[in-house]
């Protein structure tokens, strides 16, 4: 089982503090660092404000070595399919190819508001990142010296040279969650290497898992290929009171957590852990969302990881 950090910078960070959370992981052994890909904070004022993506991977590519870095999710509906190409492939390069692109329909619709981005219906978001899909892939994958071209319901790219091409080839992991029954499943099967369910029970986990293995099997593609990985907000503590210290300080109930997340000592952790390791999942994404408490990194590290083999 392989432990990620994920943050979410909307709530509040800048982006010196998402470089320290990034080096610690690497310090610590994590298997990488992710940061949400959002515009605006969720019950909070989120100060200093939101910072880019993709533009804060880039900076942390040339501040870390070895930690793999990625978006969990981006939306299709913030960027062009060609100009997220281009921008992926990039910092990819400058990572020395640690990048995995996370991508979603986009769900958030207050943020699309406030920054004057266009949201459309689900079915045309959906359509949108397909054809989204279909660009990036497409343009990765052709070989330098060919034209890639491409009609789809909202994108269309003629004779592109497909340039740059990322490190990685024939580009990087792409990961697509959620909930979605039908187009998100099917849409992982074609495009993904990764599932991944953010927040979602055992229960929950086993049905969309399974979902994901259905639609990999209608285009006969092995179910095995896909990495299986959930999300799960992290509060972990020596004793009780670091717990409570800690549910405390992102504005959450220990009891609650305890149910929807990965809450308590780090055998409390492990145990859970194991059970999503029973459904499929081999990655889990830990939100992390007090960015000042390394040490929090350092616990888990230091007393969870070992014992997940």
């Amino acid at each position: 089982m392989e432990l990620r950090i994920f943050t979410e910078p909307q709530q509040g960070a800048t982006y010196d503090q998402l470089r320290r959370v990034a080096q610690a992981a690497e310090r610590a052994g994590y298997g990488a660092f992710f940061r949400s890909d959002h515009y605006l904070a969720m019950n909070t004022t989120g100060l200093p404000g939101p910072t880019d993506a993709w533009i804060t991977l880039a900076g942390i590519a040339r501040e870390t070595s070895t930690i793999r870095l990625g978006t969990l999710v981006t939306s299709a509906t913030f960027r062009h399919p060609g100009p997220l190409a281009i921008s992926v492939a990039q910092v990819d390069a400058m990572s020395g190819g640690r990048i995995d692109l996370g991508i979603g329909a986009g769900w958030y619709e207050e943020e699309h508001l406030a920054y004057g981005i266009p949201f459309p219906s689900l079915k045309e978001r959906f359509d949108r990142l397909e054809d989204t899909l279909e660009v990036i892939t497409g343009l990765w994958k052709t070989p330098i010296g060919e034209t890639f071209s491409y009609d789809g319901a909202h994108h269309r790219v003629a004779d592109s040279p497909a340039l740059p091409k990322p490190h990685q080839h024939p580009g990087p992991p792409i990961l697509i969650g959620g909930n979605g029954r039908t187009r998100t499943p099917a849409l992982t099967a074609r495009f993904a290497d990764e599932f991944n369910l953010p927040f979602g029970s055992l229960e929950a986990t086993a049905t969309q898992f399974e979902r994901v293995r259905a639609a990999c099997r209608a285009i006969d593609r092995d179910p095995a290929d896909l990495v299986y990985s959930n999300a799960l907000v992290l509060c972990c503590g020596r004793n009780d009171g670091e717990v409570a210290g800690r549910a405390a300080a992102i504005g959450r109930e220990v009891d609650e957590l305890r149910t929807n997340g990965l809450a308590g000592s780090p055998a409390e952790l492990v145990d859970k852990i194991g059970r999503y390791g029973e459904q499929g999942s081999s990655r889990i994404y830990l939100q992390t969302l007090d960015l000042d408490d390394l040490d929090h990194l350092d616990l888990v590290a230091s007393e969870v990881m070992p014992q997940l083999g």
